[in-house]
């Protein structure tokens, strides 16, 4: 029998007295933080709906591939029944066995098959990370086509509000966009709660400042920072897509090399976040030995640049996972079952992926939304057995934005989790002995304790060496704010800005492939009039006008 954990028993026995003895409404709802156990708990549900009679299939439909692996052998574990995986080519789905599990992409061109198992027996669809069924988005609409005649549906949400306040399928919300669900119907467990009972642990946010000064045309050089918006004066300030591209943030994401432009500025903005969360990552793996670092990054130029700077910081070279990278999801599994210290991702490891070891999170993300947000820290808070007691790190650019999610989720914990306690032993990874800090090997077995390498940072005021991530000097009391200098080609490198248009990089390169062939074309077509637009209008927004055309036709 499955051990469950007691908020997961107190949400079982709700979802089945709400379900099989109420009858009001079909769907119950769990709204529980990320790693706080929902998978497990609903397989619970799953097992006691089916030796009780109440239903024949399971379905389940979680947002990717890795996701719904999980799932299964989840499901397997607490069922004994075996679930199989089902994709848009499969078309007879009885033939797949009794229950299924598919991603959100793949319900929109299977409505038809899982309307008639719907029809055909009697249903459980369990509905993961609900935000993905808008209403009014494709997958809202074949969900709730498919499951329409399903005899019960599980909600599950770690983040109940969508960042875009649409609504989703089978759940009404209200006027501030959070679900409107009856209390009976519904068992929440709030991030806070999980990280006091010792479901979850506690997160510490490292908000990292950074001052740029951007060298204009002319000599004129801005200062730009969290707190210091750019201030452009002259004929540059009459160009409104400039303002925008001397964003805090969007600097913040522009990758910076040593001259020459390949290897990555190892005093740059990016290698101070690196350099704080790798001894911030030590640190944790004298107490937990296999602890994990996770880079979300922007874009995979972005990620590629990290994979680089960190193999520089470090000497290990990180994992990277995209989506236009062939198996990534088998990456994904040898980083979880290896004690590799860093993997670099884009859009791959979010939701309901579980690498429990992760604990230092660098979050650079494209998107700037909550959900994706609190999705992104679900990663680095799971607990990693009984024992387990570490925090986890976000580090983060200041900005405005992210600290505003930041503040929210920090004032769910309480005070004492709140507090960042510095470890005053180290365990040993061999016999888990309690160590002094300064041990060189463990008192009990031996085991030799590597060396660690402290990285320290000269004050500019008084030369003075001061820990990675130090304020301000311990010897003159200097603010030791990070101060970096980029020339405006540098800083426009996440796109470009020409003639007054803002173009973004993925456009800006695509306009760059194709730019010798159009003008070797237009040029043999001897069309003056094609030659005069050509001339007008720059090339880097070639790829934006094909686009437009392709449209067009």
């Amino acid at each position: 029998m499955l051990k469950l954990r007691p908020w997961q028993r107190e949400a079982h026995d709700q979802a089945i007295a709400w379900l099989t003895e109420t009858r009001t409404d079909r769907h119950f709802l769990i709204n529980a933080a990320p790693g706080a156990g929902k998978t497990l708990a609903t397989c619970a549900i799953a097992a006691t709906l089916i030796e009780k009679g109440e239903i024949d299939r399971v379905v389940v439909i979680a947002p990717r591939s890795e996701v719904v692996k999980q799932w299964a052998s989840d499901f397997a574990r607490v069922t004994g029944r075996h679930m199989n995986k089902a994709t848009g080519a499969d078309r007879e789905l009885h033939t797949l066995g009794l229950d299924l599990c598919a991603t959100w992409s793949a319900v929109s061109g299977l409505q038809d098959a899982f309307q008639a198992i719907c029809r055909d027996r009697r249903v459980l669809v369990v509905c993961d990370e609900h935000h993905h069924a808008a209403v009014a988005a494709a997958w809202g609409d074949s969900a709730d086509s498919a499951f329409a005649d399903a005899r019960y549906v599980i909600v599950l949400t770690g983040t109940p509000i969508r960042s875009d306040r649409a609504q989703s399928v089978w759940l009404a919300y209200d006027d501030r966009g959070v679900i409107d669900h009856p209390a009976e119907g519904t068992y929440t467990l709030t991030y806070g709660a999980a990280v006091d009972l010792g479901y979850c642990r506690p997160v510490t946010f490292h908000r990292h400042e950074g001052h740029f000064t951007v060298d204009l045309e002319g000599g004129e050089a801005v200062r730009i920072s969290s707190r210091e918006k750019a201030d452009i004066s002259g004929k540059l300030a009459r160009i409104p897509a400039l303002q925008r591209a001397l964003d805090f943030y969007r600097l913040a994401c522009v990758p910076q090399f040593e001259p020459g432009g390949r290897i990555p500025l190892a005093s740059g903005y990016q290698a101070s976040m690196v350099k704080w969360a790798s001894s911030k990552l030590s640190d944790l793996r004298e107490r937990m030995p296999r602890a994990g670092g996770l880079v979300i990054a922007p874009s995979i130029e972005m990620a590629e640049f990290f994979v680089h700077l960190i193999e520089r910081v470090e000497g290990e070279r990180p994992i990277i996972v995209h989506s236009q990278m062939p198996g990534a999801e088998s990456r994904i599994a040898a980083f979880r079952n290896t004690d590799r210290r860093w993997i670099v991702s884009v859009a791959m490891i979010a939701e309901g992926v579980d690498i429990p070891r992760l604990r230092v999170l660098i979050y650079l993300p494209h998107a700037l939304t909550e959900l994706a947000f609190r999705q992104a820290i679900g990663r680095v808070v799971r607990t990693d057995g009984p024992d387990d007691d570490t925090r986890a790190y976000v580090v983060m650019p200041s900005f405005d934005t992210l600290e505003a999610y930041a503040r929210r989720v920090e004032e769910e914990m309480s005070g004492d989790a709140r507090r960042d306690h510095e470890p005053r032993t180290k365990r040993c990874p061999t016999c888990t002995e309690e160590n002094l800090l300064n041990a060189t090997e463990c008192s009990a077995c031996g085991h030799e304790f590597p060396a660690r390498t402290r990285r320290f940072h000269a004050c500019p005021q008084c030369d003075g060496l001061n820990p990675v991530g130090a304020q301000e000097c311990q010897h003159c009391g200097t603010s030791l704010g990070h101060a970096f200098s980029l020339t405006l080609d540098e800083a426009l490198r996440a796109g470009a800005i020409v003639r007054g248009m803002e173009i973004e990089e993925d456009a800006v390169k695509a306009s760059e492939r194709i730019a010798p062939r159009v003008r070797e074309m237009v040029l043999k077509s001897g069309d003056a009039a094609l030659v005069r637009v050509t001339q007008l209008l720059p090339e880097e927004s070639w790829s934006r006008l094909r686009a437009i055309l392709e449209d067009a036709t």
